[in-house]
Parts: C-alpha cells; sequence; structure tokens
C-alpha cells in the first residue's frame, strides 16, 4: 500500500491468496498461471491528485483505494479518488490499514465501514480490504500481540465488518507476516478473498491454509498513466465479469 510504511514493505512483502469455499464462486475462478487476469492498481493521498479517465484508458480496470487507519486517520484524497474512480468506470474498494495495537478490530472496522468502507451492489464497489502487515511504527513486527491475541483482533474486525455491510472483507497480507504473526491461522481463507502481496514474477507461496489468491499485488514500483511517480500494481485473479460479480456478492 502506498503509506510511509513503504521502506518496510519493501522488506517484507511475499505473498497473498483467497478465499475458495463458500466465497469461491465470487473471487478467483481460475488458478495462479491462469491467463485471465485483470489488471488493478491501489492508492492513497501518496500519488497526489489523480486523473482517473487516464488511468481507465491506460486499461486499468479496479482500484483498491486508502480510505482509513486505526481509529482515527481518514486518507486526504479518498473522497476525491473513491468518486472519480467510480465516474470513470473503475471497480473501486477501500482499504483499512490496521493498527491492533491501538484499538479493538470491531472499533477499526465501524471506524472503515462509517468512513468510506460502506458497500452497494452498483457493479463498481468492491468490499472493503483489511490491510495486515508488518508494523511501520513502535510496538513490534506483530504490533506487541500473541497469536491468539492477533486472531481474536482479526477475526472481531472481520465480524464487524459484516454485521456493518453484510460483505466478507478482502484480506490484504504478505505470506511471512501472516504465518509469523496469527500462527499459520487458516480459518478466514473459507470466506474472505486473499490478497496476496509479493513484489516478483510470481505470487509464490501462500499463506498457510490459502488455496488460491484473489488479488495480487505484484509490484510497488508501476507506472501508470494519469499517476505521477510510482504506483502500486495488481492483478485480480479472474475476468472483468467475475470481478463485477464479487462486486455484487453475486
Amino acid at each position: 500500500m502506498a503509506h510511509p510504511r513503504l521502506s518496510v514493505r519493501r522488506l517484507l512483502a511475499t505473498g497473498l491468496t483467497v478465499a475458495a469455499t463458500a466465497a469461491a464462486a465470487l473471487v478467483a475462478t481460475a488458478g495462479p498461471a491462469a491467463a485471465a487476469t485483470t489488471p488493478g492498481i491501489d492508492v492513497s493521498h501518496y500519488q497526489g491528485s489523480i486523473n482517473w479517465t487516464s488511468v481507465r484508458n491506460a486499461g486499468i480496470q479496479f482500484a483498491y483505494i486508502k480510505a482509513t487507519e486505526g481509529t482515527s486517520y481518514k486518507d486526504s484524497a479518498f473522497n476525491a479518488n473513491y468518486v472519480n474512480a467510480y465516474n470513470a468506470g473503475v471497480i473501486r474498494g477501500a482499504y483499512h490499514f490496521a493498527r491492533p495495537n491501538i484499538s479493538g478490530g470491531a472499533a477499526q472496522a465501524d471506524y472503515l465501514a462509517s468512513n468510506g468502507g460502506a458497500w452497494s451492489a452498483d457493479s463498481r464497489t468492491l468490499p472493503a480490504a483489511l490491510d495486515l502487515e508488518a508494523n511501520p511504527y513502535s510496538g513490534g513486527y506483530c504490533y506487541g500481540k500473541t497469536t491468539s491475541a492477533m486472531r481474536t483482533w482479526i477475526s472481531d474486525f472481520l465480524s464487524r465488518y459484516k454485521a456493518r455491510t453484510s460483505r466478507y472483507a478482502v484480506i490484504y497480507t504478505t505470506t511471512s507476516w501472516w504465518n509469523q504473526c496469527t500462527g499459520s491461522w487458516s480459518a478466514p481463507w473459507a470466506n474472505h478473498p486473499l490478497w496476496v502481496a509479493r513484489w516478483a514474477s510470481s505470487a509464490g507461496t501462500l499463506p498457510a491454509g490459502a488455496p488460491v489468491w484473489s488479488f495480487w499485488q505484484y509490484t510497488s514500483s508501476g507506472s501508470v498513466s494519469g499517476i505521477s511517480g510510482n504506483v502500486d500494481r495488481n492483478y485480480w485473479n479472474g475476468d472483468r465479469s467475475r470481478l463485477i460479480a464479487l462486486a455484487n456478492n453475486t
């Protein structure tokens, strides 16, 4: 994600996958090697002013846009990006940067849902993503939490987001962070799409128990018309029709 934590993520990004059970029909319809992938980006205010029409004309079909962090920070560019992406025909979703050491998971899910992370069946709004990665602030790699406590925090967030929006949130993570900080927890992948971060030529080994990736962030130094400077590039593991199905929960 575009965030002050970029230097940390350059060292730590490794992998991301998604659900293939109850949500299987809504997420990936093809394996990691499939040719039917759909290009996208993720952005925050660090990208500055974005010309979303140029982005869409460049072939970008979806974007995850930073909305919130913790329980008090809303990205300054979120409102403009979220509306302008939609108007340009880009399928958009909000993402929340998790801060497990400053409040409970449910409180952060509420903050996200009340500040841009809500959902509507309009063919262009994805379920929000929970961004779980190495702590870029003080407090330790896993935010000072045991694996048990981290599982509880994540469960509380996911449950509250589902209660608020009716949708299963997407989970963004790296394989290394997930396996270390959750103790190789596999339960969420039954319903929650995996968005794996690995800046390489393949998505690599996925988090424990994840059968397939739905989104893959494959570089932090991409280039897209309409955006000045570097931008994170992603693939959706399927064609546009399947991405719209995820957006509409159909």
